[in-house]
């Protein structure tokens, strides 16, 4: 038997990300989002949604970029954190330990601690309510070398030991179940 409940967000899992914004030193900050996710292939675009309440929004909005980075089990604390502490009134960086880093193509930082870095390009600002959607472009990717498998050249970013966000708490990853495609694979023949 199902019950019929409110309309409400129950898609999860998602990505605990920390998304770092600012395009000098004295502005930069860390925001914790889970909503973020692609919205598009090719060409390769993303979303985060902010509440326009939050201290970083109008750096977001004035500067257009801003970097996904990707979570870890070992960064669940500052992930956290960042969350729940506003950048009004802490440097979230210094007090959490996390290191700015350069990006290739925007000016926001990296967090260097982060597995993947995903540098974006503000295309479009779209308010929805409580929150307002940032549409951006991918612009670029960091990736840390040390998940980088040398056999095949992927990034093997289950081995980092991703961080998720399910209706309030965190998790990481479980077993692996398949890959992409895997029920429809031809059988090899022996």
């Amino acid at each position: 038997m199902k019950q019929d409940w409110k309309p409400g967000t129950m898609i999860y899992p998602l990505p605990a990300v920390l998304v770092s914004c600012g395009s000098e030193e004295s502005e930069y900050n860390i925001l914790t989002i889970a909503w973020v996710g692609t919205i598009c292939s090719n060409p390769p675009m993303c979303y985060i949604s902010v509440r326009p309440e939050r201290y970083s929004y109008p750096i977001l909005k004035k500067n257009m970029e801003f970097v996904i980075n990707l979570t870890t089990k070992a960064m669940a604390f500052p992930t956290d954190w960042c969350g729940v502490r506003s950048g009004k009134d802490h440097n979230k960086f210094a007090e959490m330990k996390l290191t700015p880093g350069k990006a290739s193509v925007v000016n926001a930082p990296i967090i260097e601690e982060s597995p993947l870095c995903i540098e974006c390009r503000v295309k479009e600002i779209i308010p929805l309510g409580s929150h307002d959607m940032f549409m951006a472009d991918v612009v670029n990717i960091k990736a840390d070398e040390k998940y980088m498998n040398s056999e095949t050249g992927k990034f093997e970013f289950s081995e980092s030991n991703p961080l998720t966000y399910v209706h309030g708490n965190y998790f990481t990853l479980g077993e692996k179940v398949g890959k992409f495609g895997w029920s429809v694979e031809k059988k090899k023949k022996k």
